[in-house]
């Protein structure tokens, strides 16, 4: 059995403003030409398949589309499991149509174990695999509130919330597969961040919980399980130095911080008769090629004359260090890049503290900002003790939270 793992698409994300369709478009086309050639009998998507809660109808097209083609293309099974930017409400809406074509849609905790434990079938009916599907587990799902609870205790509770429910998802999965006459592989995902798992500046991961840094040790998931599925981080990386227990990462670099870094989607293959599966990493190609460039106004006219050279479609981030206005550095560079495929997309001073307090005439556009950089610079205009500017920080972090949460 062949098992292809993926996660993290955010179908619909947009990286300063610019659009990605294009991007998703050619990762999808080029999944189904993986899932043909490489004859994928099963593909797991674990979580994060949008990037927001309201997906508009060109992502949607996308994503359904997908499901045809690869159900077409020979792929007998797919499993996706929600993750914290999809809505489990969108996800699970059309299950009961999808489900009959070998679709499985787990978009949020169900209130029974059994029901995010599958069973999938060969052509001729019999068993082949056991899935613990387990998606994002938000704090609802897994922890009840008590009074006058402190963070460290929440952060406990939700974490003893997290592990049980995975004990007892796995726990039936487990004595499903016993109950098989022969033996098939158990399969366990998930959508969460794990003890000592690796991240990168600017790449779009979010925190799971407000409040609370929390992180699950490896050793929640079951010795049962041939091989676990995760989503979440977008480096791909083995847990705990395991080879079957993995994040794929997301196929294409979700910012400049990511621009350096190769993307991957995980083949799986359970041999017959063994109690071990191989793992194989397949590169996936760059789709929009992503540049970040600093220093001096020599250095990066430089670097900009020889990506020019390259005639290829070329993202920038210019990281900045000088006193030139922002407006008078654009029109600059422009010049340079005038007529080739190279693209500044974001303009930014590293200096820049240093030139807001001698009063430098450096502007930036909120576009090249985010709201949390936003709300730093404004806490900055005010005088302010630590404590209240750590207490700002945290309700504005809660707010964040809320918002992106599905209501």
């Amino acid at each position: 059995m062949k098992v292809l793992h993926t996660s993290d698409w955010h179908i619909g994300r947009t990286l300063h403003d610019k659009k990605r369709h294009d991007e998703h478009r050619a990762f999808l086309d080029w999944l189904l030409q993986v899932i043909s050639e490489r004859q994928i009998d099963l593909l797991l998507v674990c979580g994060d398949i949008f990037d927001t809660i309201t997906p508009g109808n060109r992502q949607l097209e996308l994503y359904y589309s997908f499901l045809r083609s690869a159900l077409d293309m020979g792929c007998r099974h797919i499993i996706i499991i929600g993750g914290n930017h999809d809505s489990p409400s969108l996800l699970d809406a059309p299950r009961q149509v999808l489900q009959p074509m070998g679709v499985h849609v787990i978009g949020s905790a169900r209130a029974r174990a059994e029901e995010e434990v599958i069973v999938l079938h060969d052509p001729e009916g019999k068993p082949e695999a056991v899935v613990c599907a387990v998606p994002y587990l938000r704090d609802r799902d897994v922890r009840t509130s008590v009074e006058q609870e402190d963070a460290a205790d929440k952060s406990r509770r939700l974490a003893a919330g997290i592990a049980q429910h995975y004990e007892q998802v796995c726990a039936h999965g487990a004595a499903v597969r016993d109950s098989l006459s022969s033996w098939v592989p158990m399969i366990v995902t998930g959508h969460l961040f794990t003890t000592g798992a690796s991240v990168l500046a600017g790449d779009g991961v979010r925190d799971l919980y407000v409040g609370t840094a929390l992180e699950v040790s490896a050793s929640m998931f079951p010795p049962e399980a041939d091989y676990v599925a995760l989503g979440h981080l977008h480096v791909p990386q083995k847990v705990a130095g395991s080879d079957t227990i993995r994040y794929s990462g997301s196929p294409i670099p979700m910012g400049f911080g990511e621009a350096s870094t190769s993307k991957q989607i995980l083949e799986v293959e359970f041999l017959p008769d063994t109690l071990f599966c191989e793992v194989e990493t397949l590169s996936v190609p760059m789709f929009q090629r992503l540049e970040r460039i600093s220093g001096t106004l020599e250095a990066i006219e430089a670097s900009l004359g020889q990506l020019v050279q390259q005639h290829t479609s070329i993202w920038v981030e210019v990281e900045y260090e000088g006193t030139l206005s922002a407006s008078v550095l654009r029109e600059h560079l422009e010049t340079i890049i005038d007529q080739s495929a190279v693209q500044i997309i974001r303009l930014r001073n590293t200096t820049l503290n240093t030139h807001m307090l001698h009063g430098s005439s450096w502007q930036q556009t909120l576009d090249e900002l985010d709201e949390r950089e936003v709300f730093r610079r404004r806490l900055e205009m005010e005088t302010l003790e630590p404590e209240e500017a750590d207490q700002l920080k945290a309700l504005y972090e809660s707010i964040l939270f809320s918002f992106n949460e599905e209501l």
